[in-house]
């Protein structure tokens, strides 16, 4: 009957240790291949994230503004609501209704910048410019200034009424701010922003830009 032979006990310390020994190595060479992997993906992300980075800011991008607001005008609008109770044409006593008040009114002009229109040739630029236009008519409603109130308890001013004077209000400061120049204003200040765009892919002391009515 044949016998298994054991090993020494030195030689079994010695493969125990070699055991030991390989499946370490495999750890260390799995461990080095999950950061190889994840240092390549790295880069791959920092290389897309660089080239879409570079495709935006070598195209001229003003079309990815928008309406954009170029000028800005504050005002005071003083607006009076009178309301009374008539009769023949004639006002009834006691049954007349005054508000005396004012409003600050933040008024925007700019364009839509999507209907920017240009080309280049022989050295010019020729930029089409739509017409300016406002964007925005805003009362600052912490501005409120109340200089006379006196309300008829037989003739009081409705939300209606309140709502059509507050409109009125807005409609005179929108007038107020064109007949100043707000638009005027706007188109230069238009100008200015996109010769800094085009400034950024041209060389301006070589090409002249143009700009034309769209």
């Amino acid at each position: 009957m044949s016998e298994k032979k054991k090993l020494p006990s030195d030689n079994k310390e010695k493969f125990s240790w070699v055991k030991v020994y390989f499946a370490s190595k495999a750890v260390r060479i799995i461990i080095s291949m999950v950061l190889i992997f994840l240092v390549i993906a790295g880069v791959a992300a920092g290389m897309k994230k660089y080239v879409e980075s570079e495709a935006k800011t070598t195209k001229i991008g003003f079309e990815d503004i928008g309406e954009l607001a170029t000028q800005v005008a504050y005002s005071t609008e003083v607006n009076v609501t009178d309301a009374s109770r008539k009769l023949f044409g004639m006002t009834i006593p006691f049954t007349q209704s005054k508000y005396i008040y004012s409003y600050d009114v933040i008024v925007k002009a700019g364009f839509d910048f999507t209907q920017v229109e240009w080309s280049e040739k022989n050295e010019i630029i020729e930029v089409k410019l739509p017409k300016a236009e406002i964007l925005s008519c805003e009362v600052d409603t912490e501005s409120f200034q109340v200089y006379h109130e006196d309300e008829s308890i037989f003739r009081r001013i409705t939300l209606e009424e309140n709502n059509e004077a507050l409109n009125n209000l807005k409609q005179q400061a929108q007038d107020d701010a064109i007949e100043n120049g707000i638009l005027e204003n706007a188109r230069a200040n238009a100008e200015t922003i996109l010769k800094g765009f085009f400034g950024n892919a041209y060389n301006l002391e070589k090409y002249k830009i143009k700009f034309v009515n769209k």
